[in-house]
């Protein structure tokens, strides 16, 4: 019988937030595969799990995958957990789940801790329709993805580094204007968690004054949508019926 792969969110900051079931999971696991075994041991040793751990990241996923999958077959059950939030969400996580779905291994993710949704909600901009970035490109493709997202009318979400913040705000102003909302969330669920609202214009004057430090959401408003067009039948109605019963009275 095939084993089965828990896909398992840990906390982004504040370790309140891991979850029982998420603690309860990891513990009965056979083996935890972590993006860094260092960084997880944190987790592990405060919540008191003591699963085997091997280390399974983006720089060695492709030569792990086959024995992984492999294991998973034969009948073993896998937890895989990234630094922070949940794995996929800009952290290893896709190419197992892909690779499990090609195979028919079973993959049950849990709910819990990522770092976009508070981010998102705190922002006050429009939550009902957004698109996740991630990361932009560094370099290559920069420029050409910021100009495809210049008439993106959903809420945009970003992941920055501290180093690059000011940066990224600016090339966002230089695409979007300076006077697009947007708001900036650091340390999500820690000590220090802030988040700063206002123009890409203000954060610029803000953060060239104030240097960041923590891990960095960036939410940017949609473009307010091209006018459509059509003609407003009850204004043009109201207009009309206005001028006759006004030619009446004449």
């Amino acid at each position: 019988m095939a084993g089965k792969l828990y896909i398992v969110p840990t906390p982004v900051g504040n370790l309140d937030d891991m979850t029982p079931r998420a603690v309860e999971v990891l513990k009965q696991v056979s083996l935890i595969l972590a993006e860094d075994t260092r960084t997880s041991s944190v987790v592990m040793k405060h919540f008191g799990i003591a699963t085997p751990m091997r280390a399974h990241h983006k720089f060695n996923e492709h030569e792990t995958l086959p024995s992984i999958i492999e294991s998973l077959k034969a009948g073993e059950v896998i937890a895989l957990v990234s630094d922070a939030g949940t794995p996929g969400i800009s952290d290893p996580g896709f190419l197992i789940a892909r690779e499990c779905r090609r195979h028919g291994i079973e993959v049950e993710t849990l709910p819990g801790a990522t770092a976009f949704v508070p981010a998102l909600v705190n922002s006050g901009l429009p939550c009902e329709r957004f698109t996740f970035e991630g990361f932009l490109p560094q370099k290559k493709g920069r420029t050409t993805r910021l100009e495809e997202l210049k008439t993106q009318q959903r809420t945009m979400i970003f992941y920055e580094s501290p180093l690059r913040l000011l940066k990224t705000l600016q090339q966002l102003a230089d695409s979007f204007g300076l006077e697009r909302e947007a708001s900036v969330s650091r340390e999500i669920s820690k000590l220090h968690n802030t988040t700063h609202n206002g123009t890409l214009g203000e954060l610029i004057d803000y953060f060239s004054a104030n240097a960041p430090r923590g891990e960095i959401v960036i939410v940017v408003a949609g473009c307010e949508p091209p006018h459509s067009g059509k003609v407003d039948k009850y204004a043009q109605f109201k207009q009309t019926h206005i001028k006759q019963h006004s030619n009446e009275e004449d």
